[in-house]
């Protein structure tokens, strides 16, 4: 019971986390959007959290067929993805690159009006995490004060 209780803190901490970790990097985007040669990047969130917490997608990729390569180090200190020690790697997205909508002379990817949709749902989904926890903790508080 109590694994249970755990196990769904765990899910939405986990997701607000990568909530965060998303909204770093499009602010880092937002940023960088007059730096020459800059590309932006971002992770596919349900991607990050189905390997975040060891739960399986069940995603196409461009392989076809649902199968996914993944990157295998015969040490733990081998680097992993994202130049991320092999102990670390599950705790870190895989990071994409961002294709330009557009040409421009100084090969930026930065989209504006992309990156500040995106910050701007990221911003509403993290809210709508804050507040399951919250409802979340409000229940057991409910339950063990028993009011």
């Amino acid at each position: 019971m109590l694994n249970q209780l755990t196990d769904s803190l765990n899910f939405n901490a986990t997701a607000l986390t990568l909530r965060s970790e998303r909204q770093r990097l499009i602010a880092s985007n937002i940023a960088n959007a007059d730096t020459p040669g800059y590309t932006a990047r971002d992770f596919n969130f349900s991607d990050a959290l189905s390997q975040a917490t060891g739960r399986t997608s069940s995603a196409q990729t461009p392989l076809g067929g649902g199968a996914r390569l993944k990157m295998t180090a015969s040490q733990g200190g081998h680097m992993g993805l994202n130049g991320v020690s092999g102990q670390a790697a599950g705790a870190r997205p895989e990071l994409n690159y961002a294709s330009a909508a557009q040409t421009n002379l100084d090969n930026n990817t930065v989209d504006m009006d992309r990156e500040r949709a995106s910050f701007a749902d990221n911003t509403v989904r993290y809210e709508a995490t804050l507040r399951f926890i919250n409802g979340q903790v409000r229940t057991l508080n409910t339950a063990i004060t028993g009011q």
